[in-house]
């Protein structure tokens, strides 16, 4: 039919988690292979080894472990045989410390050159987490979300395919590749994925505090209101790519926006010779 054919809610959300799994594994696949290139285990255990010595170093000096139970397996040990009346006398030994270790590093220059080291070296993992993420996330949605769907048409996704709905133009013509970029890459890896994954690490990380998670939450908002409150159900992906999800099987879609004009233009005449019948 050439009127816009809703495409079921039920078989959006089913294609949607069916491709939400794909993509998942791609990413996940991609993210273990990246780091193998990177070596970022290498790099996170050169941290950890880091931050042990400081430990070790500032507990030769002033007889306090900061972390004796994250640390090391040998100071877990000795933190699991404590008594629990010594543990409690530990970490209230430890949180007093820990108000005045700042300083203490501060002042003594051995202490201080491996506090920076492990910094340098801590900045090494995170900037890496922050590439493998965006690389992964990414590689992931241009392989299930552009690339396939280049391959099976109409902006089908594999889940797409399988429960019979597509993507084209508001105007009923094809999606272009420019289109499906857009959809795909900028607004659902990018502004739907991306977006929301940096804020909840530096969230995590302390970077970020309140207005990250307003600006999270109101992504969130926004992505419901007119998946919900829109007539054609169009999500902020779709917006930015000017599409819409159809039911395939229902759906008359045209190759160009010349074949939809003749085709208005054939209905048009049809209408016409039927009243001066």
């Amino acid at each position: 039919m050439y009127d816009f054919q809703k495409a079921n809610m039920w078989k959006r959300i089913s294609a949607w988690l069916f491709d939400f799994i794909l993509i998942g594994i791609v990413i996940v696949g991609a993210a273990s292979l990246l780091a193998l290139a990177f070596r970022t285990t290498t790099h996170v255990d050169k941290a950890t080894s880091q931050l042990q010595d400081i430990y070790h170093e500032y507990e030769k000096r002033y007889g306090v472990h900061l972390n004796m139970e994250e640390c090391c397996e040998a100071h877990q040990k000795e933190y699991a045989a404590l008594t629990e009346d010594e543990k409690t006398a530990y970490l209230a030994t430890v949180e007093k410390e820990k108000e005045n270790h700042g300083k203490n590093i501060e002042a003594d220059p051995e202490l201080k050159k491996l506090y920076k080291e492990y910094m340098a070296r801590k900045e090494i993992v995170d900037n890496l987490g922050f590439l493998i993420a965006t690389l992964s996330v990414l590689a992931g949605f241009f392989i299930m979300e552009f690339i396939l769907p280049l391959i099976l048409k109409n902006g089908q996704t594999l889940g797409k395919k399988i429960f019979g709905i597509g993507v084209m133009r508001v105007d009923g013509v094809r999606i272009t590749p420019l289109q499906l970029f857009l959809r795909s890459i900028l607004g659902k890896a990018t502004l739907e994925a991306l977006v929301p994954i940096y804020i909840i690490l530096l969230i995590l990380n302390g970077q970020m505090g309140f207005i990250g998670l307003i600006v999270l939450v109101a992504i969130i908002i926004a992505e419901v209101v007119l998946l919900f409150a829109t007539k054609a159900r169009t999500p902020i992906h779709d917006i930015m790519s000017g599409t819409v999800t159809m039911d395939y099987a229902s759906q008359m879609v045209f190759d160009s926006p010349e074949e939809l004009l003749a085709y208005k233009q054939s209905l048009h005449k049809e209408t016409v010779d039927a009243q001066r019948g």
